[in-house]
């Protein structure tokens, strides 16, 4: 009895001191961040609460009766609830036909009076919620994504899970630990907002469990040139000979390059070299408040065009095959479009992953690229002349708000969990700053305006169009991909200039359906060589082939890479070698 109450005092001592911890750690958050990165502005809830108002006023019946079917259904699970625990129940028949929700595993939600009345609640409340909204009348296609995507918000927050006195395995948890775990989920806690300079946004993966350069991003190579924008990377041979033509990724700068070199059994890079390429990476730099003069055409200049121009200098040779992931993709299109006006053939081939270069239909990012949330980062950008990456990785986040937010929360404050030694989630929470002339012009002209689609990317003397693009692409989508939507990413690649286009759908998402490596056998993809018909009549005559698609790819690619050369060494070819791979623009942490 004595050491249980020692343990106790002791404990209570400790969440006495972590709340002060907190209390000073809150204290660091800069107030003169823009409430407008927080939420969307106050006439999407003007415009939400006319149209049901409007909707009262010219249909009452429609209200009176969502009101008085909830308030049945919310009646009967009291009254269900009151009946049972009158009786002296504490363990009723298993409700199996409860709704496979995995938030609700644990058989207390179906078993146990209190947690199913709970739980039923909740479900009811988020029902009559979403009944509410489908049903609103005179809002525009974007302005109802935009309030059904808030709703949901506010539908996931409340969900009784996330909430010590409602969740029956943080409460179980913390009776067998006798309040160990919520000590211990206090200081996750703790250490989450000191980290973030009084902001919150759970830890997703072991911070200590990984060491770019040593047991991940540790495919062999050198740095063989460095400009403010860049480290270019060219990676050791694995192979006596190479195809003739390099090759050069161009990764976004929103994350690190490292993500096609996690580890070395799910290596991009190393499996790149292995087929017998001579590869270059960009290495970008995370730019800080001294880089605020850093724009899309500096990327574009010192960035690509410098990247190109390296690569064809150490190898000898005239054109480079160029690869663009996502926002890189993006910008690989424009640069490509700008090439042609130059007259620039340096370009064999290019191949875009995860690609958007239409953003007509602007997906689930839809509620993030509306003036609102847009005249905001412009603000923080002029006033910082960057953005932090602790809003991308934030609104990344809660586009998977369950997976990426709630769900890691639950583990790490309630439940006193250490977070997962997971490479892939320990390179998501390794984001980078956007400089903000840079990240303005991205959202305004590409993706609000969609200019490089529609009627011109006005751009650094010249005026640009996908359809200026001619050379050979091959563009590499995922299925389920919530950054880049396939469907969009089809529509962009019908209206490039290009007389060779491939296209492959990947199943997964926007990671998992590129670093998707042969040897795991996991994800199988789709191709269909008639790019004249609509994305949905592709995919439905498209042949789904198994295994990854990297070996078909390669296929093509060799095909534009030319005859077989004496493998290249960096540091040989007039470049000599800064320092070894990943380099060092690659550990700048916004968090330092």
């Amino acid at each position: 009895m004595g050491e249980d109450l020692d343990r106790l005092n002791a404990n209570l001592k400790r969440m006495e001191e972590l709340s002060q911890r907190m209390v000073a750690a809150l204290g660091q958050k800069d107030m003169t961040n823009d409430a407008g990165l927080e939420g969307p502005g106050s006439d999407l809830y003007v415009k939400a609460s006319t149209a049901l108002w409007s909707e009262m006023l010219t249909d009452p019946s429609k209200m009176i009766e969502q009101q008085v079917s909830y308030w049945g259904k919310a009646l009967e699970n009291f009254i269900e609830t009151q009946q049972v625990m009158a009786a002296g129940k504490f363990v009723v028949e298993d409700d199996e036909d409860a709704p496979k929700d995995r938030r609700f595993k644990n058989e207390l939600w179906r078993t146990h009076p209190y947690f199913r009345f709970v739980r039923k609640q909740y479900e009811l409340n988020s029902d009559a919620i979403e009944k509410a909204v489908s049903d609103l009348e005179g809002l525009d296609e974007r302005e109802r994504a935009r309030v059904e995507f808030f709703s949901r918000q506010i539908i996931d927050l409340f969900a009784p899970t996330n909430y010590l006195a409602t969740n029956p395995d943080a409460l179980e948890k913390a009776v067998e630990t006798e309040g160990q775990s919520l000590v211990d989920g206090l200081e996750n806690l703790v250490q989450d907002i000191e980290a973030n300079h009084g902001q919150l946004l759970p830890t997703l993966a072991d911070p200590n469990a990984f060491t770019v350069g040593e047991n991940i991003g540790t495919a062999e190579g050198k740095v063989v040139f460095r400009n403010r924008m860049m480290e270019l990377i060219q990676y050791a041979p694995t192979t006596e000979k190479v195809r003739r033509t390099p090759m050069i990724i161009f990764p976004p700068w929103i994350n690190k390059f490292y993500v096609l070199d996690l580890k070395p059994q799910n290596s991009m890079i190393r499996w790149i070299v292995d087929q017998g390429y001579t590869l270059f990476v960009v290495s970008w730099c995370n730019p800080t408040p001294e880089d605020k003069d850093l724009a899309l055409e500096t990327y574009v200049e010192d960035g690509y065009l410098e990247a190109i121009r390296v690569a064809k200098e150490i190898t000898g040779e005239k054109k480079v095959n160029a690869i663009g992931y996502c926002i890189a993709g993006t910008t690989l299109s424009a640069t490509l479009a700008l090439m042609k006006k130059r007259g620039d053939k340096s370009v064999r081939s290019a191949t875009l992953f995860t690609t958007l270069t239409d953003f007509s239909d602007q997906g689930e990012f839809t509620v993030f690229l509306q003036d609102d949330f847009v005249d905001a980062i412009e603000r923080q950008a002029n006033e910082k002349g960057y953005l932090d990456s602790y809003f991308m990785s934030k609104t990344f986040s809660f586009l998977r708000a369950n997976d990426l937010v709630y769900g890691p929360a639950i583990r790490n404050y309630m439940m006193g969990e250490a977070p997962p030694a997971f490479d892939l989630l320990y390179w998501n929470c390794d984001s980078t700053n956007l400089p903000g002339p840079m990240v303005v012009k991205y959202l305004r002209q590409l993706c609000q305006g969609n200019q490089l689609a529609s009627e011109g990317f006005d751009f650094m003397g010249e005026t640009l169009h996908v359809k200026d693009v001619d050379v050979p692409i091959c563009a590499i989508a995922c299925e389920t991909d919530h950054i880049a939507a396939w469907k969009q990413s089809y529509l962009g690649i019908q209206k490039f200039g290009s007389k060779s286009k491939t296209f492959i759908l990947s199943e997964s998402g926007h990671i998992a359906g590129i670093v998707n490596p042969p040897s795991k056998k996991k994800y199988g993809h789709y191709t269909n060589p008639d790019l004249t018909l609509s994305s949905d009549e592709w995919l439905n005559s498209a042949t789904k082939q198994n295994g990854s698609w990297w070996p078909r790819w390669e296929e093509w690619l060799r095909k534009n890479s030319g005859a077989e050369v004496k493998a290249r060494i960096p540091g040989e070819s007039g470049y000599e070698a800064l320092c070894d791979a990943p380099g060092t623009y690659v550990l700048v942490s916004t968090k330092d």
